[in-house]
């Protein structure tokens, strides 16, 4: 959806990364973001709702019987910030459960959790563990040139 931020207020038109998520009776129905900011708040959201809706590659596209029982939640992420560590058990001491997003990248593969993941996997270990499956590594997996990113949303609504 082509949308012009010039019409829209300066708050909207901040470029800034975000993810939308749309829910039905408080399941997942889609989920689509950007990591890294590239383009203005309100075209970024605009984008990511599409997606959301119809290019979401885990669920068919949204249908008009949906639409009135859809949740939508917007992420409005912060600036990335590398987080430096020595081993897992040091990467586990500084996530702060219910605040961190974190995205974890090695061996060409990446995986990110918005925040909100906290609500339902609590302990920073298990949140880790999944994150990495999630990214197509094992869970168990470590290596010297794994990276972490963290970040924290402002959640609309």
């Amino acid at each position: 959806m082509a949308v012009d931020p010039g019409g829209f207020p300066e708050s909207l038109r901040v470029i800034r990364a975000t993810f939308v998520t749309l829910e039905v009776h408080h399941e997942l129905r889609g989920c689509i973001g950007t990591l890294e900011a590239r383009r203005p708040l309100i075209q970024d959201v605009a984008h990511n709702a599409g997606a959301a809706a119809f290019e979401d590659p885990r669920f068919a596209p949204v249908t008009q019987a949906e639409a009135g029982v859809l949740a939508i939640h917007i992420s409005i992420l912060s600036p990335m910030e590398a987080v430096a560590f020595t081993d897992e058990a040091d990467l586990l001491g500084q996530v702060r459960p219910g605040i961190d997003g974190l995205v974890l990248e090695d061996r060409g593969k990446r995986g990110t959790f918005l925040p909100t993941v906290w609500e339902k996997v609590r302990d920073p270990a298990r949140f880790l563990a999944h994150l990495k499956a999630k990214a197509g590594l094992p869970a168990d997996h470590w290596s010297p040139s794994l990276r972490v990113w963290r970040y924290t949303v402002e959640s609309v609504p």
